[in-house]
């Protein structure tokens, strides 16, 4: 506040009041997990492609900055979340006056922004036009709440009449307002008759300089002579060099040109005097009709704000309402309990993209989306292990978890039949390969501090998913590292973070016979004359192997390298101790047996 104070030479008058923040309020999402979730940006830096311009449907500005506001923090108040689904819900119920609300929202203007310009003394008359345009609105916008009732006919009651103001501006304000005061005009003719008096002195008096122009020209019989005006001369007569032997002797040369001589006369010279102050008196007056103007909005700046935030939430409620009726979303159900439970889930921007003709993957034939169920309890199947062959969408359906709890604890409807979210207090991600070489962090280096960041931070209310934990490293280390980081999630022998965990190490699906609380699932596909094909769908029970050679093929690489990678594997899978390669390339490392303890004492045998 000193800041803006020191900078504005005044304490700034916008500023409404100062709310504690509380961690324990909101759900945390850390720059990392927007970052792998694409909340506000997709992973190519852009708008598109990103979890806010998929649900973004609003219509004002004030709108969109709220809706990124509630997706930044989103609250942990079930009573709250419970009121914005609800109005989600009433207003879904009335498409025809759902499309007469958003209509009128459309003509509400950035009420927030225009008052801290006018009240820090950064001001125009197209910002008050804004004001009057946003006031006129408000009798169309409380008559179609009230009508709805309910939930919206109660925010009806707490948008003031501001009808004083709207009587006032819509009387003074022309209809087309100029971008600065010094242009004037910014009054509507017979608003104020002093100002109309000035303004007809003005007219009067050029009226008065299209008449001169006349009987100069009979006058002289000079047909091409000119009453002209320019801002360093103000008004003078021209005359054309061929025309100069019958300039009048009471003409005064006030320049030469290339063309001609420019005169002025002692009666153009007062009647310029008489234009001149004429124009200043009326630029004088309209600026203090403005200020008059500014500060009867000023006076109900406390009531325009609070209003302009209820019409900012209602924007956004309305267009996840039209979002709802769009795509099939559905009201998820919220408590205080720790089960996930998603049926027929969605990834709410895969989906979109894949029936959007402009998006790459709509290009590719993506055809529809598969959706999958999901099932997670901290005192239950707290860890999900996913398994199965790249490009079958392991990351997009852990990621679309994550999506819908997020969207659930917006407040928003989410894409799935069926939903019940016991709210979570954090979000966390790991997902996607990425490197910070700035700061001297490896791929792998950054993706052991963001674990790290999960491990120490995760509470038995949190929702965590990894991608790939251990890949940045050798087999044996990176293994490892998983192996660790499964058991140490699982190592409260009653509750734990909710976690879904996709994997290519197959070793760590023994860990399901040890850890009480972990499933095994896989993304299913089919084979077909040594090809696959992917049908995205998660089923129960672990992957039987990772199809890598299948999908190297589907990638395109050259057919003798895919025959080579053949033999190597089957070799690599049978008794054999070792495997014979090329005398330019080291031997493979044989086949180990290795013994390592798990819960309980118990011990499993790896290759």
């Amino acid at each position: 506040m000193q800041y803006a104070t020191d900078n504005l030479c005044a304490k700034p008058e916008n500023l409404r009041s100062l709310r504690e923040y509380r961690s324990t309020r909101t759900l945390l999402l850390d720059p990392a997990t927007l970052r792998n979730l694409e909340v506000f940006q997709s992973s190519r830096a852009t708008r598109d492609g990103s979890l806010l311009a998929a649900i973004n449907r609003t219509g004002t500005a004030p709108g969109a900055r709220l809706l990124e506001r509630w997706l930044a923090s989103p609250p942990l108040e079930l009573s709250e979340l419970i009121r914005r689904q609800g109005l989600v819900g009433d207003l879904q119920q009335a498409p025809a006056k759902l499309a007469e609300l958003r209509e009128a929202l459309l003509h509400v203007r950035d009420i927030p922004r225009i008052l801290r310009r006018l009240q820090n003394r950064l001001r125009n008359p197209r910002e008050l036009g804004g004001v009057k345009e946003t006031v006129l609105q408000l009798p169309t916008l409380k008559t179609l709440l009230t009508e709805w009732g309910g939930q919206l006919g109660e925010m009806a009651l707490q948008i003031p009449d501001f009808e004083s103001l709207r009587t006032l501006l819509s009387a003074a304000l022309a209809d087309e307002l100029p971008a600065d005061i010094a242009d004037g005009n910014l009054i509507r003719p017979g608003y104020d008759a002093p100002l109309d008096q000035l303004r007809s002195l003005t007219s009067g008096n050029k009226t008065w300089l299209s008449d001169l122009e006349r009987t100069e020209q009979e006058r002289t019989g000079i047909k091409s002579l000119k009453v002209r005006y320019n801002s360093v001369f103000g008004y003078y007569i021209e005359i054309t060099k061929a025309n100069l032997h019958l300039a009048p002797a009471d003409y005064v040369r006030k320049q030469t040109t290339a063309n001609g001589e420019r005169y002025i006369t002692d009666g153009l010279k007062q009647k310029e005097k008489e234009i001149f102050h004429a124009e200043e008196n009326a630029l004088n007056r309209e600026r203090e009709l403005f200020a008059t103007l500014v500060s009867a909005v000023l006076d109900d700046s406390v009531g325009l704000a609070q209003t302009a935030d209820l019409l900012a939430e209602l924007d956004v409620l309305a267009g996840w309402a039209v979002l709802a009726r769009e795509w099939n979303y559905t009201r998820p159900e919220l408590d205080e309990g720790s089960l996930l439970e998603i049926i027929d889930g969605r990834h709410p921007v895969v989906e979109q993209m894949l029936k959007d003709p402009r998006s790459a993957v709509a290009a590719g034939g993506g055809g529809s989306f598969v959706p999958n169920d999901t099932v997670l309890a901290s005192d239950d199947a707290q860890i999900a292990l996913i398994t199965g062959p790249n490009m079958a969408g392991k990351s997009t359906y852990i990621r679309q978890v994550a999506l819908i709890t997020l969207l659930a604890q917006i407040g928003c409807w989410v894409p799935a039949s069926r939903c019940r979210v016991g709210l979570v207090d954090r979000i966390f991600s790991r997902v996607g390969a990425s490197d910070d070489l700035a700061r001297g962090n490896s791929t792998f280096m950054v993706e052991m501090n963001e674990t790290a960041n999960i491990l120490n931070n995760a509470t038995e209310r949190s929702l965590i998913i990894l991608d790939e934990i251990g890949r940045g490293t050798s087999t044996y280390d990176g293994l490892s590292i998983a192996w660790a980081v499964v058991e140490h999630l699982h190592r409260d022998p009653v509750l734990g973070p909710r976690t879904l965990f996709a994997t290519h190490y197959q070793e760590l699906t023994q860990l399901e016979k040890h850890l009480p609380r972990m499933r095994n699932f896989s993304v299913a596909v089919k084979e077909w004359n040594d090809e696959i094909v992917f049908v995205r769908r998660v089923v129960a029970g672990a992957a039987d192997r990772s199809y890598g050679i299948q999908v190297a093929r589907l990638a395109g690489l050259p057919l003798s390298v895919i025959d080579r990678a053949k033999t190597l594997l089957a070799k690599l899978e049978s008794d054999d101790s070792a495997v014979e390669l090329p005398a330019v390339a080291p031997k493979a490392r044989p086949k180990k047996k290795i013994t390592v303890a798990v819960a309980d004492d118990a011990q499993l045998n790896l290759l």
